[in-house]
């Protein structure tokens, strides 16, 4: 399954705003000239280690402040103006993460336009999400934020992540997640009474190329939000961290060996939703999306977090790299097969093309075979597996590609799959 001149045609479907982006939003590649290799040495064996030295001893100090400033208080403590003693705390935190990401090589942060009031928008959407340095704003502004629950067990930074009061959501607990929008709700129609969410509506990292789908978390409530961009202009990107790339521990180690390292944040207008937006979260964060793209120069693409579990399973199964199961992927939803029972779907198309008499078929005998009439969307997935364009597909080649998205990082799975349907 490639993109061929077809299934790129029928992908893009002539639109700049939902056509692919050049490359994967998941993957992101490093490639290093002999002169930034030299560089990475010397700093490694100079720099990076008291860089290193000095940020941890930093994060180390601000987790006492954090802690006893947690201790004993309640949602109705927060509610209220913060204390004096607080709000020397708060100060103190501050100026100690700012020390923090100095020693990272972040010597300046450079910040344009307003930060809101939490009365003129209780909600900051923030993208693209690309890294764990997306956490400077969030310690510039000490906004509350939407974590997973495991992070509340880092150590230290566990504590310094409670101190901010985030909202902790679990994404294998489908329950968690409703608990999550309706505390998102809550404290955005408090009418100022609580801090700002600070939200990366992404849900996931990409490569910054373009804006992939935003979850609709932050839009339920129907309140103003504010958007925020992120841009990190510096000429070797270190700083990208995705499912398929340099892991974690490369990525600081890479940003440590860099002798200055720029981002900028902007605070774009407060977008008040309309009241067709207010009924319809969907509608307000694709709007709101589009907003932010055009701040940043990018598209827009309807990749999801889900999708990103097709990235790495492309990895491991060594697909070439024009093959473009993001899209199919997309073409599946946009056909209307649902993620709760696709794994039923899989077994009754893949049992149905063990069946067939032929592995080869047309586009009306492919039309039958998924009892979907044909359409714009079944035609642009025809048009992915026709790579030789004679309007012929291998039905075998669907099942396998189903199966990926299906079951992502289940790859022994689909391997035998494999086996079966080409056995049979």
């Amino acid at each position: 399954m490639k993109l061929s001149s077809r299934g790129r045609g029928c992908c893009v479907a002539g639109s700049r705003e939902r056509g692919p982006p050049p490359r994967s939003p998941f993957v992101h590649q490093l490639r290093f000239s002999p002169l930034e290799k030299a560089k990475i040495a010397f700093m490694t064996l100079t720099l990076f280690p008291i860089r290193l030295f000095f940020a941890a001893f930093m994060m180390l100090l601000a987790w006492p402040f954090a802690f006893i400033a947690s201790m004993g208080s309640d949602e109705q403590e927060l509610v209220k103006p913060l204390s004096w003693w607080r709000k020397i705390v708060d100060v103190l935190l501050k100026a100690i993460m700012r020390m923090m990401w100095l020693a990272g090589g972040f010597h300046w942060i450079n910040v344009k336009g307003r930060r809101a009031l939490p009365a003129e928008a209780a909600i900051l959407t923030v993208a693209p999400h690309s890294s764990y340095f997306d956490a400077i704003p969030v310690t510039m502004t000490f906004a509350s934020i939407v974590m997973k629950a495991e992070s509340k067990d880092i150590p230290v930074w566990g504590t310094l992540i409670k101190y901010i009061r985030p909202v902790f959501v679990s994404r294998s607990d489908q329950d968690s997640r409703r608990k999550t929008v309706e505390e998102i709700k809550r404290r955005a129609q408090s009418d100022g009474k609580w801090p700002q969410i600070m939200i990366f509506p992404e849900g996931t990292c990409t490569n910054r190329s373009c804006l992939i789908t935003f979850k609709p978390g932050a839009f339920i409530p129907g309140v103003p939000v504010q958007p925020v961009v992120l841009r990190y202009p510096n000429k070797l990107d270190t700083i990208t961290w995705t499912w398929q790339g340099p892991g974690a521990l490369e990525i600081l180690w890479l940003t440590l060996c860099q002798f200055h390292n720029s981002v900028e944040i902007e605070f774009l207008p407060v977008y008040i939703p309309s009241e067709e937006e207010r009924k319809d979260p969907v509608l307000y964060a694709n709007n709101v999306r589009r907003v932010m793209a055009e701040a940043l120069g990018v598209s827009v693409t309807d990749y999801t977090f889900e999708d990103c579990q097709l990235a790495l399973a492309e990895g491991q199964l060594r697909l070439p790299p024009d093959t473009c199961l993001l899209e199919f992927a997309k073409l599946v939803r946009s056909l209307g097969l649902k993620p709760e029972t696709l794994e039923d779907d899989l077994d009754k198309y893949a049992t149905s093309a063990m069946k067939m008499k032929k592995e080869k078929v047309d586009l009306k005998e492919f039309s039958a075979y998924l009892e979907f009439p044909e359409s714009d969307t079944l035609e642009s997935m025809f048009g992915l597996f026709d790579e030789n364009e004679d309007g012929i597909i291998d039905i075998r080649e669907f099942v396998i590609a189903l199966s990926v998205v299906c079951k992502p990082s289940k790859t022994l799975e689909t391997i035998q799959l494999a086996f079966q349907v080409s056995s049979s």
